[in-house]
């Protein structure tokens, strides 16, 4: 349907695209990652006509209908919602049209073969377009997507930013496009709303392309990868689970070729710097230079650098970290939620979720105190000392700062330099860190704030939304940042699969009351509605678990204890295992085996650590067989 054949672009000295090729076929599951900046945004733009290339070509199948929702959207028309989707589904104009001639005939008294006949083409073209069962669609679109029912009749322009992108998401499914181009299209979207989206979009009959930041996303509806990366598209045919390994594989297949390439390179070289002036060599170094000029140069890409962030920990926290008692908060009489009770102990993982105005921000304000709640108690447990990120910079990030006057405003053990080393990790180097922090975008004002995040001395985290606006590799910068933190975090997040790796409890808030599940995201999309109807420990109320008998608390506390020590001892095993890839990556690198010293001093280190890796699988092997036994 969508052949792109060599095409180029640049924007001033910067190379946006170089010889690129791609095709989309009819049913296409496809998936464009790569880079902040890479150009993915930039790539749909010239699929739909809005950029021209410099060259090359896009050749379209005849009568192709594209759709495109971008990440940032126009104003919307001052219409009613359904009249909106109406409208751009094309349904109004030919309503209008069929009302039109309804009138004629009403009033005329010619012609009425014509009028006729005009009717019943019309009605046909109406029910052809799915007139006749449109809004009972569009309805089923508008749940998913989370509206409420009578918000359909609602002024578009009365809703806020991120549901006017909802909207936006609603037309475009419902036009029903042979082709659908989606930029970052869970980025407004609570978990329930993603989940729909993904059943929508596996029985879409066109082809879909996305481009998006959020991997469980791409998982669960793309079949194939496109990755693009220095001007280039590498195709991946499979699942994004299975390009990360396949794309580690051809890295480190291209490394070795390329060492192997450079090892020739550097023989032919040096005959030919060794015979260079020898007229009874000259035949044979001219044959050397030859094949030296029709060698085809493997380039590596240039990969980030691996960054190793941590955040520094205040002393460790009473055991009872934060208590809520009979929390409730009301808007101008209406209720957000009331009734809530939970405790979150010391080194708990809590992940805090529910459908986009729930609470969960209005929660987690109460929680940091930055906002006082209409009845109940937050009481904060012994030597707790807590850091919150907000969903807005502004509460991050001091906007008359410059971005090195807000890196120097958080009291850190680090000096100057090692605070520009870490800056750079967050990608704000050179001039840069000089911007005034009010004109950075949306990703540059989360990033900063993280960077704070991590100087400050904190031993309970307190996260909304602190992976919004970030690519993949920082995401997973911060990931393992948050997985090696021994302190205690509640976090809200839209990223599954970062729930998912950080989580090891969630509470929902639903209908203004809170529930209570004691696993993962995963075990918790997959037994709420069966724990809810089934089990009633986890009914809501104004207590969200069933209280236990007294004699049973500290066999709970035990427990608690030991699935702790458990996860601690994984985590180490995951840093061993990783540095000891590290220190074998090094070995294998031809600079490294040309000093004997470093080889010597990463061979111990090797050995040391393989050593208390053995260690480590015996203790883990242990507790884990406690952890059964004190289920």
């Amino acid at each position: 349907m969508i052949d792109i054949k060599n095409l180029s672009l640049s924007f001033g000295e910067h190379l946006i695209f170089k010889g690129l090729n791609l095709q989309i076929n009819s049913t296409a599951r496809l998936g464009i990652v790569g880079p902040n900046g890479a150009g993915k945004t930039t790539l749909l733009r010239v699929i739909t006509g809005e950029l021209e290339p410099d060259s090359g070509v896009i050749e379209r199948s005849r009568g192709l209908t594209v759709g495109h929702l971008p990440q940032d959207l126009a104003e919307l028309e001052p219409v009613p919602l359904m009249q909106y989707l109406k409208d751009k589904a094309g349904i109004s104009q030919i309503e209008a049209k069929l009302r039109n001639v309804e009138e004629k005939l009403s009033h005329s008294t010619e012609n009425h073969e014509g009028l006729l006949a005009e009717h019943s083409r019309l009605e046909k073209r109406f029910e052809d377009s799915g007139g006749f069962a449109f809004e009972a669609m569009a309805m089923k679109v508008l749940h998913g997507l989370g509206f409420r029912k009578g918000e359909e009749e609602k002024n578009c322009q009365d809703f806020s930013g991120g549901w006017k992108m909802r909207i936006a998401m609603a037309a475009l499914l419902l036009s029903a496009p042979d082709v659908l181009l989606l930029d970052e299209p869970t980025n407004h979207l609570d978990t329930e709303s993603m989940e729909w989206l993904e059943g929508w979009l596996r029985t879409h009959k066109g082809a879909v392309v996305s481009v998006s930041h959020d991997t469980r996303f791409l998982e669960n509806t793309a079949d194939a990868i496109a990755d693009l990366e220095h001007g280039v598209i590498t195709l991946y045919p499979c699942s994004y689970d299975d390009y990360v390994s396949a794309k580690e594989q051809n890295r480190q297949l291209l490394a070795k070729a390329f060492s192997r390439q450079q090892t020739e390179i550097h023989r032919i070289e040096s005959f030919i710097d060794r015979f260079r002036y020898k007229a009874t060599k000259a035949a044979q170094v001219q044959s050397r230079i030859k094949q030296l000029e029709k060698i085809e140069r493997i380039e590596l890409a240039q990969g980030s650098k691996s960054v190793k962030l941590s955040i520094p920990e205040a002393p460790p926290s009473g055991r009872e970290v934060l208590r809520v008692t009979g929390l409730a908060k009301f808007y101008d009489g209406l209720k957000v939620f009331e009734g809530v009770n939970f405790v979150i102990e010391r080194g708990e993982r809590v992940a805090l979720v529910g459908v986009n105005g729930a609470g969960k921000s209005t929660l987690l304000r109460l929680l940091s105190l930055t906002e006082l709640p209409t009845s109940g108690t937050v009481k904060h447990g012994h030597n707790v000392k807590f850091s919150y990120y907000s969903q807005e910079s502004a509460q991050n990030i001091n906007y008359s700062n410059t971005v090195w006057e807000e890196a120097r405003s958080v009291s850190s053990k680090l000096n100057d330099v090692e605070r520009r080393n870490l800056l750079g990790a967050f990608l704000f180097s050179g001039d840069e860190i000089y911007k005034p922090a009010a004109v950075l975008s949306g990703g540059e004002k989360a990033r900063l704030a993280l960077y704070k995040l991590m100087l400050e001395e904190t031993n309970f985290l307190i996260l909304d939304e602190p992976t919004n606006h970030l690519d993949v590799e920082t995401r997973e910068i911060v990931e393992r940042a948050l997985l090696k933190y021994q302190g205690t975090l509640l976090i809200v997040s839209h990223d599954r699969h970062f729930l998912d790796s950080l989580a090891e409890r969630v509470l929902e808030i639903r209908d203004g009351k809170l529930y209570d599940y004691p696993g993962n995201y995963s075990w918790f999309l997959e037994k709420r509605e069966q724990i809810l109807t089934e089990a009633p420990m986890f009914q809501e109320g104004k207590s969200t678990v069933k209280p236990k008998p007294r004699k049973n608390d500290d066999n709970l506390r035990a427990y608690r204890e030991i699935k702790k020590a458990v996860a601690k001892t994984e985590r180490e095993i995951s840093e061993h295992e990783s540095e000891i890839n590290e220190i074998d990556s090094l070995l294998c690198q031809p600079e490294t085996l040309k000093d004997s010293k470093r080889v010597q001093e990463l061979m111990t280190e090797r050995f040391n650590l393989d050593t208390e890796l053995k260690t480590l699988y015996s203790q883990w092997e242990e507790l884990s067989i406690e952890l059964e036994s004190a289920k």
